[in-house]
This record gives C-alpha cells, structure tokens and sequence, in this order.
C-alpha cells in the first residue's frame, strides 16, 4: 500500500469521478457500505429489532408518510419509540420497515448520497433519479436480505416536474414500483391498506389526509401486534410527514396528538372505526 503523507487526502479524495457518493464509496471503502460486510453470521434466524408499519398517501397538494413507533424482535418490543419516517432530502421522505439497524444505516447513506450530488452537480436530482438511487442501494443489501437482515422502505417525494406527490415502492432486490393514491409497508399493511381502501378519496386536503393515515395506523395495530398503536399514557404518537411545495415538515407531535385522541374517542363507541 502506497503510504500517505501525513496531513494529505489519499489520492481517491482528489481524482474526479462520478457525483454519486455510494460509488466513490464503494471504490475507496467498500467495507462501510450496507450489505457489504463480512460478518459471519450463522445460520439460522436471527433476533434483531423490525420495524412497521409505514403508510403513505397523495393529497391535493402534495404527498404525506406515517409511521408508528414500535420496533420488535420477535414476540418482544424492542422500543416503543423508534422513528421510521426520515426527510431525504428538501423535497423527499422514506419511510423504514425491515431490519431497522440496517434500514436506518441505508437511509443515512441515501442523506448522504443526495446531498452529495447536489453538491457536485449544483442541482437537485430529479424525484425518479432519487427512486433509482435508493433501489440502488436496497440491492446492494441482498446478500443481507438473503440472511434475514431485510429492509424495505418506502419513499415518497413532491415532483417539481408535475406539482404532485407521488410513492414508490420496492422489494428486497431493488426492483422499484411506483404507487398510485396511497400505499403500506410492513407487517401491518395489509390492514393498514385495507383500511385506506375505504377511506381515501380523491382531492383530500392535508389535514383529511393525515387523519385517513392514523386511522389506517390505528386498523393496523389492532390486528398486528408488531404495529403500535396511539399511547396516550406515554404520548407516544405516529410520526407523519408532509411534503409539498413548500418542502418536507413534519407534523408537531401536539397536531397529531389531537388527531390521535379524536380517533381514539370515536372508537370508544364504534370500535371498527
């Protein structure tokens, strides 16, 4: 190995190549991209904290992600109050299911991979540039996957192109799907899905939107016991991001507390919602 002067970038720092940090990575330390490892894991199944569920949904002026807070391992909760709703960048958010140590590590990496473009290019990449990318990444985590370490997130961003929110969806190989309305991940989204089936519609506005999302979150916690459900006790409530022209925000915890308790009244005398 060629030594370094000391006080000196080694030469990759200074050789000019592509803007996707992951691929600079992947050349100067692969060793510290996901999935990468060697960690000799053993066979078998292995116990280590899940994240769900994630719902997402369009509205009249943008797009919204909800998350509850509860990670698993196995019949275990791990933590009670866990994020899985994380900003991507300005105009763009991914949701975490799947093994969340990994999944969280991915979606710093996907931070960072975003921002590094702009930096380079002097321009933001487009919102299916940044669905490509992150697809990208959840590839590169099949070795992983194939262990039982998976993760699958959902991303959703505000398209400056057309003016609309739109979803993306994807499995444990990278393979990319774009959603329609709304859509679930993890293992509470086939209620979570079922639920929106019934309340989403068209031409939502945001507070409508968010109030569709925890009812979904609420449906799924009552049928899956790796969801959580709203904790009043703890005022530990799902996290729900908003995405629009504006830019990313997320709701305050106080907005969505109200929300939470107006839901959880209503079901003291209709408990179906």
């Amino acid at each position: 190995m060629t030594s370094v002067p000391e006080g000196r970038l080694p030469a990759g720092f200074m050789t000019p190549g592509t803007s996707s940090f992951a691929d600079f990575l992947a050349g100067h330390s692969p060793d510290l991209l996901p999935g990468r490892r060697a960690m000799g894991l053993p066979p078998g199944h292995i116990e280590a904290p899940h994240a769900t569920t994630i719902v997402a949904a369009t509205f009249g002026g943008g797009v919204m992600m909800a998350g509850d807070r509860r990670a698993t391992m196995g019949n275990i909760i791990a933590q009670r109050d866990i994020e899985k709703v994380f900003p991507a960048d300005e105009y763009s958010c991914v949701g975490i299911a799947g093994s969340a140590g990994l999944a969280v590590e991915l979606v710093r990496l996907f931070q960072a991979e975003l921002e590094h473009y702009e930096k380079i290019e002097g321009i933001t990449l487009s919102l299916d540039g940044k669905a490509n990318r992150l697809a990208s990444l959840i590839r590169g985590n099949l070795g992983m996957a194939m262990q039982g370490l998976a993760v699958v997130p959902l991303f959703a961003g505000y398209d400056l192109h057309t003016g609309a929110g739109r979803i993306f969806s994807y499995d444990v190989t990278g393979g990319r799907y774009e959603e329609h309305a709304f859509h679930a991940v993890g293992s509470g989204s086939l209620f979570a899905r079922g639920s929106l089936k019934k309340l989403y519609r068209e031409g939502l506005t945001d507070q409508e939107c968010a109030t569709a999302m925890l009812q979904a979150l609420y449906d799924a916690a009552d049928d899956d016991s790796a969801t959580g459900g709203p904790d009043l006790t703890r005022r530990i409530f799902p996290a729900v991001a908003v995405i629009d022209a504006d830019g990313y925000r997320r709701l305050p915890d106080d907005v969505v507390g109200q929300v939470v308790e107006s839901i959880v009244s209503d079901r003291m005398t209709n408990p179906n919602g």
